[in-house]
Formats: structure tokens, C-alpha cells, sequence
């Protein structure tokens, strides 16, 4: 092995063993208890478990059409379209796909109380149009006008010049996003628990419901185990489907394309604007419920957050929880970094690296930090449960676990975004520099780290924001005296009482205004023209 072969194994031993140890292990474990346990086959071969899985499917295409439809037109709006205001549309697209789960099930529960299928699917959809826009419009703006001119000029109609010219062209790029939509919406969790209810159940609150309550773990792995062919199915799909984007974009070189719109083109503007104003709607529905009582408006919802809600429904005070969120999204947020960053780093070198065996090495890699994504939080947190025991220093009574669980859940995001940045840099540079006698740490040091600081920050603010949400693994790992916000809130709709329900609105307020804040310091520090903020995604 040389030197740089050894090198990079070196760098790819931290990544790798942090997936083994805190996914791998995890999720075989419970699988194999299932197994252990018998009755998986028969659980399998239950009519319930296709009718489960037949839903989550169906819901999760269903709201994947929605967000596809909807992010086309906010995609060709940034793309091709110079008007004052885009660059505040770029902003307020993302931060649906950054708001907790509680949030956005509160905030559509807000507009349909009784829940139900179609709030459940646009509750989905409305966290993933930005997906479909950021990522369609990094390949819209890199395709020639002139050929859809030219279509014009032939007496096609502008949607006809669309069908025809356009679509195909934007294939890869909404192949790619609605296969990763399709992979959110069909693990969603906290949505689904809120507005479905008892009726609507998918493989991820069954599992849910069959590991935490019924203690059902055949049934459970079953579920996980259908659910992870799922997974590995969509992975695939938007694996290569990001490949012929890559060399889509690849083959065009960017150009300034967009300009003030003409003719029919204001129609696809008044489509893109439309879905930004749908966009807000739950949000500002949810703003209004924090405010409102049944004698009028009242802030009483934010005062309660200094104690514990109605008939001590939290065994610590909602300000109290709001600190622990923001202490274990903080920790999360650094392990990720240096977990994604390193991952990276490793696939860039083996992508730059000669030979068909490094590139089905960093394929199958980038492949295997995806995982976490599609696989049930409710599997690993239990399976943190059952073998973290085994570590030095018993890893399940540690402050250090809920951190680990998020964490994982925001690596997959973070190598998404960082990838994309450190291709980028311009190799002949790194090349220079070597031959001029610099080691790779200091190639790393004076040529990738200043190109890509500020990506890297954006980076670590797009994940430090996801892990203050997160709720899948976390409601089950929190322990009652230590919760998130997200976990107080959940708790605190659990229980009856008005006050508990003002509470759990204005918590989600405040978690909402913390979101969109930090969504826009992100924009606008690690924006750079030209770059997708949401990543390779």
C-alpha cells in the first residue's frame, strides 16, 4: 500500500467506525433479538405489515408528486428569473425542510385539528419542496436559454417548449430530489404520530409502537426489515440519478441565465411565488395559535414556559428543556463535523484517485453514510439500549447519548453539503502546492480549509439547526428529567389541559423563530453564487 493509500485509510478509519459502532451495531442487534425472538416470518408474511408498508408508500409517492409539482415552479423562479426579492425566496424555501417535526405537525394541525391524510401528506410535502427547488434549479441554471428560444421560434408553445426541451434536460436533477423526498417522506416520524393519529400508521410508528409499547421485537424487525429494503431502493435510485446530474452539469459550463421574465415565463413566476405564500401559511397559522386562547389573545402560553405546564406535566420547566436542547444540538453538531468532514474529505481523494476500484470504494461509501437517513430513529435509539452497555463508561446512562443519536441522524446532511464544496476546489492548486514540498495536512491547511470555511460554517449552522429538532431518536432517549423541546412539546400534547396546550404552541413559536433565524445567518454567510445550499442533494 502507498503512502497516500495508507493515508486515506487512516483518515477513513474515524468515519467508518463511528457508522459501525453507532448504526451498524445498533440496528443488527435489535434485528437479531427480532430474529432470536421467532415469529418474523410470520410477521412478515402478516397482511398487516404489506398494508403498512403499502400506505408508506403510497403516502410517501403522493407527497413526493406534491413536492415535485410545487418546487418546479420556486425552481425555475431561482434559476431563470432576475427580480428584487429571489434572493429572499431562496431563503424562505429552505426553512420548511429545517423546521422540527413537532413544529410543522403543530403547525398543520393548527389548520386541519382533526388531522388525517391530507394534512399528513402536505405536512411531507411541505418540508421537502425545497429539495425539489434547490436542487432542480442548481441544474436549471446551468442549461442554455437559447435552446428553448430556439423551440419558441419554431412555434412551440412555452409548455410545449417545457415538455419538450426543458424536462428532459432536468431529469437527473428531479430524479435525484424525488428520490431523496421519497426517502424522507416515507421515514417520516413526528409528523405522522401528530396528524395521523390511530388511523393512519406507517412502517415508522409501527415500529415505533410495536418496540416501545408492545414490546413486539420480531414484529418490529420485520417492520425494519421491509422498511430497509425501502430504503436501499430509493438510495440506489437517487444514487444514480446523481450521478447524470453531476455529468449533466458537468457538460455545461454556467452561464448568467436568469433575467427579468417575459410573457408566459411571469406565469411560472406567479406559480413559484403562490407555493412561497402556501409555504408560510402553516407557519403563520402556527405563530397565531401560540397567541391565541378561548378569551382572546394572550401570551400566557410563553409565561407558563417558566414552569413545569398544568398537573406537573414536565418534570423540568419549558426554559429549562430549551437549554438542554440547545447544550445537546451543540454537541451533536461538533461530533457530526468531524465525523462528515473526515468522510468527505476521504471520498473526494478516492474520487480523485484512478481506477475503478477507488470509485466503487467511495460510491459504496457514500452509499453507507446515507443509511442513517431511511433507517427507523425508533431501531437505533432501542438498539443504543441494548449494546452501548457493552462500551467503556456504559454509554446509555451518559449525557453523551442523545448527542450520538442526533448526531448521526445530521451526518448524512452535512456530507451532502460539504462534499460538493470540496470538489470544487480547483485540484491544479492542491498539485502546485505539493510540488512546491507541502505535506497533505498542509495542502488541507493553506489551500482546501480557506476556499471552503465558509461552507464549512454553513454547514455546521444547517446541521446544529436540524439536530435542535430532532425527535425520532431523541423521544426515546431523553430521559424525563433531561428533555429537548422537542420531546417537552410532545409531552406536553400528550396531556390534557389548555394551559399545557398553549405551552406546547408557544414552545414550538420559539423554536420556529430560532429555525428561520439561524436559516438566514446560514443563507446569507455560506451562500456563494452559483452554490446550492441544500447541497448534493
Amino acid at each position: 500500500m502507498t503512502s497516500r493509500g495508507a493515508g486515506l485509510a487512516a483518515l477513513a478509519v474515524l468515519p467508518l467506525g463511528f457508522l459501525v459502532v453507532f448504526f451498524a451495531w445498533p440496528v443488527a442487534a435489535i434485528v437479531a433479538r427480532g430474529f432470536g425472538s421467532g415469529g418474523v416470518g410470520a410477521a412478515i408474511g402478516d397482511p398487516l405489515t404489506w398494508k403498512l408498508a403499502g400506505f408508506t408508500v403510497a403516502s410517501a409517492g403522493a407527497s413526493t408528486i406534491v413536492a415535485v409539482l410545487a418546487g418546479l415552479p420556486v425552481a425555475f423562479l431561482l434559476a431563470r428569473v432576475r427580480l428584487p426579492g429571489v434572493s429572499l425566496v431562496r431563503t424562505l424555501v429552505l426553512v420548511p425542510f429545517v423546521l422540527p417535526t413537532v413544529v410543522v405537525g403543530l403547525a398543520f394541525r393548527a389548520l386541519w385539528p382533526d388531522g388525517g391524510l391530507l394534512p399528513l401528506v402536505l405536512a411531507n410535502a411541505f418540508f421537502n419542496v425545497a429539495v425539489v427547488a434547490r436542487t432542480v434549479s442548481g441544474l436549471w441554471s446551468h442549461l442554455d436559454p437559447r435552446t428553448v428560444d430556439a423551440a419558441r421560434a419554431l412555434g412551440a408553445s412555452p409548455w410545449r417548449a417545457f415538455a419538450a426541451v426543458t424536462l428532459p434536460a432536468l431529469a437527473p436533477a428531479v430524479a435525484s430530489a424525488a428520490a431523496v423526498v421519497f426517502l424522507f417522506c416515507a421515514t417520516s416520524f413526528g409528523v405522522v404520530l401528530i396528524l395521523g393519529g390511530a388511523k393512519f400508521r406507517t412502517l415508522e410508528t409501527e415500529i415505533y409502537l410495536r418496540t416501545v409499547e408492545l414490546l413486539d421485537l420480531s414484529g418490529a424487525a420485520a417492520l425494519s426489515l421491509v422498511q430497509f429494503a425501502a430504503v436501499v431502493a430509493a438510495l440506489v435510485v437517487g444514487a444514480l440519478a446523481r450521478r447524470r446530474r453531476e455529468n449533466a452539469v458537468r457538460l455545461r459550463s454556467r452561464s448568467e441565465t436568469a433575467r427579468r421574465p417575459r410573457g408566459g415565463e411571469w406565469g411560472a413566476v406567479g406559480a413559484g411565488l403562490a407555493v412561497i405564500a402556501l409555504l408560510m401559511t402553516p407557519i403563520v397559522a402556527l405563530l397565531v395559535e401560540s397567541v391565541s386562547t378561548p378569551d382572546g389573545w394572550s401570551l400566557a402560553g410563553y409565561e407558563a414556559l417558566g414552569g413545569q405546564g398544568s398537573r406537573g406535566a414536565l418534570q423540568v420547566s419549558g426554559w429549562d428543556a430549551a437549554s438542554m436542547s440547545l447544550r445537546t444540538a451543540f454537541d451533536a453538531t461538533m461530533l457530526a463535523m468531524i465525523v462528515g468532514v473526515l468522510a468527505s474529505v476521504v471520498l473526494v481523494a478516492l474520487r480523485r484517485t484512478p481506477g475503478r476500484l477507488a470509485r466503487g470504494m467511495g460510491e459504496t461509501m457514500d452509499a453507507a453514510l446515507m443509511l442513517p437517513l431511511g433507517v427507523s430513529a425508533v431501531t437505533v435509539g432501542f438498539g443504543y439500549l441494548v449494546t452501548l452497555d457493552a462500551l467503556p463508561g456504559d454509554l446509555r446512562t451518559s449525557p453523551l447519548l442523545v448527542p450520538l443519536a442526533q448526531a448521526l441522524v445530521i451526518i448524512p446532511l452535512i456530507v451532502r453539503m460539504v462534499l460538493p464544496v470540496l470538489r470544487s476546489v480547483d485540484v491544479r492548486l492542491r498539485q502546485a502546492a505539493s510540488t512546491l514540498g507541502a505535506s497533505p495536512g498542509r495542502v488541507w491547511r493553506e489551500i482546501d480549509l480557506p476556499l471552503t470555511a465558509r461552507s464549512l460554517v454553513a454547514a455546521a449552522g444547517f446541521g446544529y439547526v436540524v439536530a435542535l429538532g430532532e425527535f425520532g431518536a431523541t423521544s426515546f432517549l431523553a430521559r424525563p428529567d433531561a428533555p429537548t423541546l422537542p420531546v417537552a412539546v410532545a409531552t406536553l400534547i400528550s396531556r390534557p389541559g389548555e394551559l399545557n396546550n398553549q405551552m406546547a404552541y408557544a414552545a414550538c413559536a420559539l423554536l420556529m423563530i430560532v429555525t428561520v433565524a439561524a436559516v438566514v445567518l446560514i443563507d446569507r454567510f455560506g451562500a456563494v453564487r452559483g452554490q446550492n445550499s441544500v447541497g448534493e442533494f
